[in-house]
């Protein structure tokens, strides 16, 4: 299992390799491109030099925003995402001894579970929760039963509908095509 979402090599390895940086992609997905969304764990963990929950859960909060505003900046809102990284790290060290994955590997956990635990998390309302639960699903080894009802429509088979559906530059083109059509409906 080899995430290819940002199509920077480095990025995508440590979101492969750590659930964290992966769930802190999820929650910097709102109002930027994707592909710097799911960039941010990167650029965090070679500014602080950690992407560790606990870490980054008891970094100076002033210190962390200014890494966020670093140039090339982590989001566009440098503030406030740096709040609400380090909100979700507390909440895992709290709740899950600093260990991302245990919210999908505690306990064998099925969809409904996961997707519980995911809303439960600052900044993760029902449609990411779905998104990032797709994403477990699709990309990231998750079997447990009715991950994909779970996470519906986002877990559909075939869909091109978010970051969960991104595997390749193709890909990221027809999501990004989908979400176009989605909005222009919308506005419709």
């Amino acid at each position: 299992m080899a995430l290819h979402i940002t199509d920077d090599a480095a990025a995508d390895e440590l979101l492969t390799d750590n659930p964290l940086a992966l769930l802190v992609g999820m929650l910097l997905d709102q109002q930027i491109a994707m592909e710097t969304a799911f960039t941010g764990p990167l650029k965090i963990e070679q500014r602080t030099g950690s992407m560790d929950a606990a870490a980054l859960a008891s970094y100076d909060p002033d210190a962390l925003a200014s890494v966020f505003k670093e140039t090339p900046a982590v989001h566009r809102f440098p503030g406030s995402m740096a709040a609400r990284v380090q909100s979700l790290c507390q909440t895992l060290v709290d709740d899950w001894g600093g260990d991302a994955a245990a919210l999908w590997t505690e306990g064998d956990p099925d969809g409904a579970t996961v997707l519980k635990r995911l809303k439960a998390l600052p900044g993760f309302g029902e449609q990411k929760a779905k998104i990032f639960l797709a994403l477990l699903g699709k990309q990231y080894g998750f079997t447990g039963a009715g991950w994909r009802e779970a996470s519906a429509p986002y877990g559909e088979d075939g869909s091109f509908r978010s970051v969960a559906d991104i595997t390749s530059p193709e890909s990221l083109t027809k999501v990004r095509e989908f979400k176009r059509a989605a909005k222009a409906a919308a506005k419709g």
